[in-house]
């Protein structure tokens, strides 16, 4: 991939030969952001940067409202449940894919099969309670459980188990299905310049194409963030998402200009690697949670946009506790949980998202803090296109990364950080069993007020384990130009470009 020095010498060019800006094209809306796209691979990714362009590629079974608070139709326009919870029968709308072939019951079981059985899938675990599939004509679609799971429907409207071709994928292959996809959605990929942008365009199948107004959306990959709001401000980009806490008030002010502070069930936390050395003993890693001031953090970084964060589980969200043991500032508690690990000149490495403002003045608040307690952080920064592989290897001390929501219930962030499922608890390598057997009890557990029970005890198993750092809880914030209309992010994060207006000017 590019390095972000020649994404930003790539701007300047441009601004200075004074040539047509993305936001000049009409009918296209021109969006920044931080990271380039990884994959166009459903299955194969867990970050909001995929994400959030696939979603308006791929549709879903079942989807999320614009709310974030309840599931709708999607490809499929009705479903039925069996009386015993274990039977669920689809009925499909008539649909096509981008290539104008026929979306079929066949291609919604074969993208579930992938999730739950291919050796790519990074949600596998999710869904391995589907025992059996059927599809008895083209448009149903029949699914039978091995057991009744309480979030199985809302695991629907995950974006991993978005609809592809089965026909497509069979005949290009994996990797270049996942570079060129054939879409279910309301855009198709025209281009993908890695490490600059994805051009996406229109896709006149869409079952919904007579409401979607966009011709066309490029996503910018802009690491910088001062380049990012820049080029918003100047009109070169329509839209930026990451508005930084610093440049709220800036941005409000701007009359050509609209900012979208909005819901969200984004959480920011600080990953420890419990495999190594210091950070494989609890005290220490407690000890890091009694030294950090995440009050100071609140106020020093977000400018008041964001709250101290106590779970892993968002506030707000289903099932969270604020009866779980978080531990409040106390360097005095931090350095008796040093005294019990009976070690000293701790020195950890903290990988930094560089060109990240609130990343990088975190990082520094963190170093400065743990300090305190004689433990010595060497900051490492590097560009977030490598920062994801590192902790996938496990070649990180600490680092601050974020969370939101993709299905309204807790059973997909439960199982991604604590469930010991493929992706090592978040990268973390956190091990405990007795958690690791309740996150698979409770994704089974049908009454509310026992399943509730449940994930109030993981909360407090995890916080006395100091799994992570939960650090805050902030809304999303981004900004667009005042002739864009409809430029919304629901909860989970899905912009729902589909409805977007750009007008002329």
């Amino acid at each position: 991939m590019l390095k972000r020095f020649t994404r930003v010498g790539l701007i300047a060019l441009t601004m200075a030969m004074g040539a047509v800006t993305l936001a000049d094209a009409a009918g296209v809306l021109s969006i920044g952001r931080r990271e380039d796209s990884s994959t166009f691979d459903p299955i194969n990714t867990a970050q909001n940067i995929d994400f959030w362009v696939f979603m308006n590629v791929y549709d879903v079974l079942v989807r999320v409202d614009k709310t974030g608070s309840k599931l709708v139709p999607g490809l499929a326009e009705s479903w039925d449940i069996s009386d015993d919870g274990l039977t669920y029968t689809f009925h499909l709308r008539d649909a096509k894919f981008s290539d104008g072939s026929p979306i079929t019951a066949e291609d919604a079981k074969f993208s579930l099969e992938r999730i739950r059985d291919d050796e790519l899938s990074l949600w596998s675990d999710g869904y391995k309670i589907i025992a059996d599939m059927k599809t008895p004509d083209d448009k149903t679609l029949v699914i039978t459980l091995s057991e009744q799971s309480a979030p199985f429907l809302s695991t629907l409207a995950m974006p991993a188990t978005s609809v592809i071709s089965k026909a497509g994928l069979e005949e290009m292959g994996q990797e270049a299905y996942s570079q060129n996809p054939i879409a279910s959605g309301a855009f198709t990929v025209k281009e993908w310049l890695r490490g600059d942008r994805v051009i996406l365009a229109k896709n006149p199948e869409f079952w919904q194409a007579d409401t979607v107004s966009l011709d066309g959306v490029e996503w910018i990959s802009m690491p910088d963030d001062n380049t990012r709001m820049l080029s918003v401000q100047s009109g070169e980009l329509d839209a930026a998402i990451y508005v930084p806490f610093s440049r709220v008030e800036e941005l409000k002010a701007n009359k050509d200009l609209t900012l979208h502070i909005e819901p969200s069930t984004r959480e920011d936390h600080l990953l420890m690697n419990h495999e190594h050395d210091y950070l494989n003993n609890v005290h220490v890693r407690a000890a890091i949670d009694y030294a950090i001031d995440k009050q100071s953090i609140v106020d020093a970084v977000t400018f008041g946009q964001a709250t101290v964060a106590n779970s892993y589980v968002p506030a707000g969200a289903l099932y969270h506790s604020d009866e779980n043991g978080a531990r409040p500032f106390d360097l005095e508690k931090a350095k008796a949980e040093l005294a019990e690990a009976g070690v000293s000149d701790i020195s950890l490495d903290y990988l930094v998202n560089a060109g990240n403002e609130v990343d990088e003045q975190v990082a520094i608040l963190i170093q400065q803090q743990l300090s305190a307690i004689g433990i010595t952080v060497n900051l490492i920064k590097m560009d977030a296109s490598q920062t994801w592989d590192m902790l996938v290897d496990g070649e990180y001390d600490l680092s601050m990364m974020y969370w939101t929501n993709d299905i309204l219930d807790p059973d997909q962030k439960t199982t991604f950080v604590l469930g010991h499922d493929v992706n090592m608890n978040y990268m973390t390598r956190y091990n405990n069993e007795k958690v690791k057997q309740l996150v698979a009890d409770a994704r089974l557990e049908l009454d509310a007020d026992k399943r509730k029970a449940m994930y109030f005890e993981i909360q407090k198993l995890a916080k006395a384990d100091a799994h992570w750092i939960d650090l805050f809880y902030s809304p999303f914030i981004n900004v667009s130009s005042k002739n864009v209309e409809n430029f919304y992010q629901n909860p989970l994060g899905r912009f729902f470009l589909e409805d977007t207006v750009k007008n002329a000017e």
